[in-house]
């Protein structure tokens, strides 16, 4: 099956990802980021219960996809990192010219050339490393969790720059496998050899080249000054009010010891600008989302993941600390922008007290 092979692009990019309970959005995902660019798939599986893991089977049978399976115990670094190092040894990870780790709820959107990643690649040639900076997309209202691509049905967004909060700015890095850095991270890769740091050269998703102390260990970008000229990544941190309550269930795939609530929505749940920008990517992704639900045993697994978050849902509910999650969430605002000097204040304290802008924070 040629759905998931590497294609005619000029470069080749592997795409890491880290799974439990997914299934339900996989070949949406899978489908979006084939269509701009990622040669080859590497993704991990955590004890799933939803067939996710069936589903990488399936896929890594037909090609394209390398599946790991990841268990416990997960050792210092908890589930996404050990997942990580397991993708670092495959074949998939080693040979790519061009790395990025992403999650199940971003879609990279690029605005330059083709608006692929290599068009990115060759817009920014002096490049080892480009932040790809978030930009997140709230709720909006939407209660019911509907079987469609997340691009396609949450269109409203914070404003940009937003001051406030700094996590807002953060980003995922698409990087040369050049060796300057010896393992993949979750939002920067890790472990840079310290011989060859300066050769690193990055670059921001509006086209300037950063400081070189970059290349040393933020996750964040620059929260006052604009980001997403030549690429932005979509993140969908929230989706429904369904979906929501099934995400607190799963449990957070670095922070596992803290439990999803009302302050992580209040910080991402921003309405207030429309962005369609991705819209007219679905039209590319469509054709090979089409080919994958085509395929008998990939259609039956999708099917059977939309009936199980459905009557997950059903059961989370019959308890009282999802309900009470379920209503609190329905019964608060949209969130609101913080007024200028307010937000200024907090972006300059964060700016100077000692805080660790490494990976595990």
């Amino acid at each position: 099956m040629i759905f998931l092979s590497a294609g005619a692009f000029p470069v080749s990019i592997t795409a890491v990802l880290c799974v439990r309970n997914e299934a339900a959005f996989l070949l949406d995902w899978l489908a979006w980021h084939r269509s701009v660019g990622i040669s080859a798939f590497v993704v991990v599986s955590n004890e799933c219960e939803d067939g996710t893991d069936v589903m990488l089977d399936r896929l890594q049978a037909l090609g394209g996809l390398t599946h790991l399976r990841n268990a416990a115990p997960y050792g210092k670094g908890g589930i996404q990192f050990s997942g990580l190092k397991l993708a670092g040894r495959t074949q998939a990870v080693k040979r790519a010219d061009w790395l990025v780790t992403l999650d199940i709820d971003e879609f990279v959107n690029v605005h330059v050339g083709d608006r692929t990643l290599p068009a990115l690649i060759a817009a920014l040639p002096e490049a080892t490393a480009i932040t790809l900076t978030w930009r997140n997309f709230g709720n909006a209202g939407v209660m019911a969790y509907e079987d469609s691509p997340l691009p396609l049905q949450f269109t409203r967004a914070g404003p940009r720059p937003l001051a406030w909060p700094w996590r807002a700015a953060m980003f995922k890095t698409l990087y040369r496998n050049d060796k300057i850095y010896r393992n993949l991270g979750v939002h920067r890769p890790r472990n840079p050899n310290a011989d060859r740091l300066a050769e690193a050269r990055w670059f921001d998703g509006e086209g300037r080249a950063l400081p070189a102390e970059m290349a040393a260990g933020r996750i964040f970008s620059d929260y006052l000054v604009p980001q997403h000229g030549l690429v932005q990544l979509n993140h969908y941190p929230l989706g429904s009010v369904d979906s929501y309550v099934l995400k607190a269930d799963r449990g957070r795939a670095v922070h596992s010891d803290d439990r999803l609530g009302l302050d992580y929505w209040v910080e991402r749940n921003l309405n207030t600008d429309e962005d369609r920008s991705a819209l007219p990517l679905w039209d590319r992704a469509q054709v090979i989302r089409e080919a994958l639900g085509a395929e008998p045993e990939l259609a039956r697994l999708h099917a059977d993941a939309v009936a199980w978050r459905k009557a997950r849902l059903t059961r989370l509910l019959e308890q009282d600390i999802y309900r009470d999650l379920y209503g609190r969430l329905a019964m608060t605002p949209p969130s609101h922008p913080l007024p200028d000097p307010v937000a200024q204040r907090l972006a300059q304290h964060a700016r100077s007290a000692p805080r660790p802008d490494l990976e595990s924070s």
